[in-house]
């Protein structure tokens, strides 16, 4: 029989594959994680180069804008009459008029000097400590050819930065005749751009950072720069710090320290309106953290996912025991989440019954704070009508038939009349529980004023009502609607109850068109206003004493459910003008539909 080989021979087996898996499984991670950081540095990268390019064509506008303007000033100024005699050496223009004139134009215009020159740079006109002569310079030339020029750099008495423009004046017969020249103080349209967070500067033809957000960087020449020496003095500049580049994802990027950036991404942009460069550095030391931290959590999120996947391995039969119990407590979960759906739905169901007994029970608390008021247009009718019958009793004894007969007229006008009160208590009174339907708002409102006519007699209100002469059918139903307008119409009086006497009592009635498909029906009173209008359709909130016999404050919170119930609102609002007004917006009732002939 064969020898079977020994255990210990085996066991180095799983160990060596399992350190394979393992370091197949890191260089997997490494290799993630190294390309996570690639595309994000791009991407990052990428955004920070639009957003400096934003920021640097931003302060290279609002540059370029400035130094125009006075551009301008100076073509102007060629242009002014008085200049014009001055060079031309007609008028009588003296060149102290002149200069006047010119020394306001560069006062409203915030430059330093406006001077008129002569073809060779004899100074005509301008400030008593203008200089006789000014050299030569590339403005001036270009000036004296025709053109308007611009020259810039460092006044060499006061060291301060210039920036200049000469504008031709033109003979009558064509030449040139003389030269506006305007200067002005760079710090004037430097300053906007100081305190930027993002370094931008902003060098001339010979390398030197004329203009800068950062006035470390101004007047540094930067590397392989030629300045003009006629425009910059010796000692004015100084060299600028070698860049030191590196390339990160792809990108050059610059390495700076002190006020710039430590790691930044350059962007540039020529402007040949004011013959300068434009410079920006954009900071990628957080776009590369960003990147960093991307990185690192992909790489933990792998490491993580393979350790669980590792104890998964290795737990496989106690997850399996777990899965199982989880099943049996979701199946017992299933079963309570059951048992408590059916009880929710008890709940609900006593809920809505609740609700309707709290419906009725309203209309029935109304019915009783209005019976005497009923009671009395019940016991006029009543009394009358049997005077009446005595009367005609009386005249058909004597015969008199025809006033027998109007006398039993008003009988039955009186009849009418309490047979329509009756009518209205009759519907108040009965439960309506059926969907919304065709219902004649101005009717419903009439209804509820019969209803409540005697208690409004008692209290002394005087109500405005005005039918709209256009039919105002709306979705609702007649009996809910009659109760949310008794309701609102109780309330009203209740308010005015606490006026003073002699206080004009009034509720005012209106129907009118809504937002678009609803109809508007407003209550509006003279009482003292509502003390809380975020409250008043909480349920049992009530601005009544406690224990009062008015009500427990569920009135309006029923027509507020009510009205929403007819996809309509109920709110309530003070008049400015004092008083308390309560809108009921409905949905408009479509037109019915026509049947067809012969359908």
């Amino acid at each position: 029989m064969p020898l079977r080989p020994e255990p210990a021979l085996r066991r180095p087996e799983p160990i060596i594959r399992r350190l394979m898996v393992l370091a197949l499984a890191l260089g997997a991670v490494v290799w993630v994680s190294v390309l996570v950081w690639q595309v994000s540095a791009r991407s990052g990268l990428a955004q920070l180069q639009t957003r400096a390019e934003a920021d640097l064509r931003l302060a290279a506008d609002r540059l370029t804008s400035a130094v125009v303007q006075f551009r301008e000033v100076a073509v102007l100024a060629a242009e002014h009459p008085y200049v014009m005699d001055l060079a031309r050496g007609e008028g009588a223009k003296t060149p102290g008029a002149v200069a006047a004139v010119l020394q306001r134009m560069a006062d409203r215009a915030g430059a330093q000097d406006l001077m008129l020159l002569s073809p060779g740079g004899r100074v005509l006109a301008g400030p008593e400590e203008a200089p006789a002569f000014l050299p030569a310079a590339p403005d001036l030339l270009r000036a004296a050819q025709g053109a308007t020029g611009a020259h810039h750099g460092v006044n060499p008495v006061t060291g301060r930065r210039f920036y200049r423009y000469a504008a031709p004046v033109f003979s009558s017969g064509g030449p040139v005749a003389g030269i506006v020249v305007l200067s002005f103080d760079v710090d004037r349209v430097e300053a906007p751009g100081r305190g930027d967070p993002v370094p931008v500067w902003f060098t001339d033809a010979g390398g030197v950072q004329f203009i800068a957000n950062r006035s470390e960087m101004v007047l540094q020449v930067s590397p392989g720069g030629r300045p003009d020496p006629g425009s910059y003095p010796a000692g004015h500049l100084t060299p600028a710090p070698a860049p030191r580049k590196t390339m990160l994802a792809g990108q050059a990027l610059m390495a700076g320290g002190g006020y710039l950036p430590d790691l930044a991404l350059q962007v540039t942009k020529d402007l040949p309106v004011i013959g300068l460069t434009g410079h920006a550095l954009g900071d990628a030391g957080a776009v590369l953290r960003t990147a960093r931290a991307q990185a690192l959590s992909v790489a933990l999120a792998l490491l993580g996912f393979g350790a669980v996947i590792l104890a998964l391995a290795e737990r496989r039969r106690a997850l399996a025991d777990q899965l199982a119990a989880e099943a049996r407590a979701n199946a017992a979960l299933e079963v309570r989440v059951a048992e408590r759906t059916a009880e929710l739905q008890a709940a609900n169901d006593q809920l809505t019954r609740t609700q309707a007994e709290l419906v009725q029970a309203g209309k029935l608390s109304a019915l009783g704070q209005m019976s005497a008021g009923i009671s009395h247009e019940l016991n006029q009718p009543l009394m009358a009508i049997r005077s009446f019958a005595e009367n005609a009793e009386l005249l058909l004894e004597r015969g008199q038939v025809q006033a027998a007969g109007q006398t039993l007229a008003r009988i039955s006008d009186m009849a009418r009349r309490m047979g329509r009160i009756i009518k209205n208590l009759r519907a108040f009174a009965r439960s309506e529980s059926e969907p919304a339907t065709r219902v004649g708002l101005a009717a419903v409102v009439e209804g509820a004023l019969e209803l409540m006519a005697g208690r409004m007699a008692r209290a002394g209100v005087h109500v405005d009502w005005q039918r709209p002469t256009a039919p105002a059918i709306v979705m609702g139903g007649e009996v809910r609607l009659s109760q949310v307008t008794v309701n609102l119409l109780s309330n009203a009086i209740e308010a005015m109850e606490e006026l003073p006497a002699g206080a004009p009592r009034r509720i005012t009635i209106r129907i009118a068109p809504g937002a678009p498909g609803h109809t508007r029906l407003s209550i509006r009173d003279t009482g003292p206003g509502i003390a809380d209008p975020s409250r008043i359709f909480d349920p049992f909130y009530s601005t009544k004493e406690v224990g009062s016999e008015e009500g427990l404050g569920l009135g309006l919170s029923i027509s507020y459910g009510l009205v929403q119930g007819f996809g309509g609102t109920l709110s309530g609002a003070n008049a400015p003008d004092g008083g308390a007004v309560f809108t009921v917006d409905l949905r408009a009732a479509p037109e019915p539909a026509r049947v067809k002939e012969g359908a």
